[in-house]
């Protein structure tokens, strides 16, 4: 299988590029290769960011975007959604802002994307009370429930009618799995068994080349390891048997394995490349991409170890996916000139600098990266 460091790349910073978010790929083309667009975390700064996503995605032709959690605030009203023109002479209170904070997200954040597929997974901020797991299917369902995820969920199980938080679909010879690690009891052993199946299937099945595998919080003992499934026992013993069971399925039958998550906000890639890792035997090819609006903050310990590692910055991956399966993966930053005048003026320009220039937590590592830990709707309680 491809190393991470053959397989993860960051677009470089040249100065005589106007915007490295429009910027072509690398090579032409062809017509047996596709592209989609990922990223993830778009609270307090995502309605300024995202739309700027969306015009990058549609010009490098991505296929479609996918979203890694963490869509709003929830405990505190988004800076953002603060600065709507509906609200900036009325500050909104807790209670009008969590009726409509999701209903916001889709109108400034999904709807830039027009006609392109969106699939959305569920991050902590979305179990944050007064919201929670089964109100984030209610309100998704339109996307967690598309032609493309109800074909694909009754191919795999005629009975299965419900749309969940996690899911799947195959296209393009690639398997695209989420998991759902938003609280503090996942993976639970239903999802474990639902990933397994899917393993298997995978395994034998000619069309399936190469597996992505999405959620929001990274899998344990990765370089980010201080605000990942390393924060919880269940997340420990449940994040290790799904990273050993991708090492199985890699190494069984040679189909590449890629692991995206966001949750902490910067970019990073090889993420896997940790001693513990190491020694363990094989590094699977990994990411972070919190960077489409959610505050920065510092990089951790040990960042120098990866093969890329960025922060104070806004992006997406752009993936180029060839005929063999192998997968391209290029981070696509999102400058101050990218933004959308209408977005600047809806806005302010005042504030589109802010997210820029003041929208991050430096104050310590240790302080910024472990913000808001991922909560279970028991400790809530």
């Amino acid at each position: 299988m491809a190393s991470d460091i053959a397989v993860g790349q960051v677009a470089d910073k040249n100065p005589k590029r106007k915007s490295v978010a429009r910027a072509k790929s690398a090579k032409p083309i062809t017509h047996s290769e596709w592209i989609f667009a990922v990223s993830g975390d778009s609270r307090d700064c995502g309605n300024v960011v995202m739309p700027a996503i969306a015009v990058g995605a549609a010009e490098n032709k991505a296929q479609f975007y996918w979203h890694l959690g963490d869509i709003r605030n929830t405990a505190s009203v988004d800076g953002d959604y603060a600065h709507e023109p509906e609200h900036r002479n009325s500050p909104p209170d807790r209670t009008e802002y969590n009726r409509t904070e999701w209903d916001d997200f889709i109108q400034a954040q999904i709807n830039p994307f027009g006609t392109m597929p969106f699939y959305v997974g569920i991050g902590n901020h979305e179990t944050y009370a007064p919201k929670s797991r089964e109100q984030f299917i209610i309100q998704f369902a339109d996307w967690l429930d598309t032609p493309t995820l109800r074909a694909q969920r009754l191919a795999d199980n005629p009975n299965d009618h419900a749309p969940k938080s996690f899911f799947h679909w195959i296209q393009g010879g690639v398997d695209f799995i989420y998991l759902d690690n938003a609280t503090q009891d996942q993976f639970g052993d239903y999802q474990l068994a639902w990933f397994k199946s899917l393993l298997r299937r995978a395994a034998t099945n000619p069309e399936v080349k190469s597996l992505v595998v999405g959620m929001h919080a990274a899998l344990p003992d990765s370089l980010a390891s201080g605000h990942s499934m390393s924060d919880w026992q269940a997340g420990v013993a449940g994040g290790r048997e799904v990273y050993k069971s991708l090492v199985g399925f890699n190494q069984e039958t040679r189909k590449p394995v890629y692991v995206l998550s966001s949750h902490s906000h910067f970019f990073m890639s090889g993420i896997f490349r940790s001693e513990y890792l190491k020694a363990y035997g094989t590094v699977l090819p990994g990411w972070i991409v919190g960077t489409a609006g959610a505050i920065r903050i510092p990089l951790p310990p040990g960042a120098d170890k990866a093969t890329e590692a960025k922060t104070k910055i806004y992006g997406y991956l752009l993936a180029t996916v060839h005929n063999d399966g192998v997968i391209d993966f290029k981070f696509h930053e999102i400058n101050r000139d990218d933004i959308p005048k209408a977005v600047e003026q809806r806005y302010t320009p005042a504030y589109t600098d802010f997210c820029f220039n003041e929208n991050t937590d430096f104050r310590t590592r240790s302080a910024a990266a472990n913000t808001e830990p991922a909560k279970s709707q028991s400790e809530k309680k």
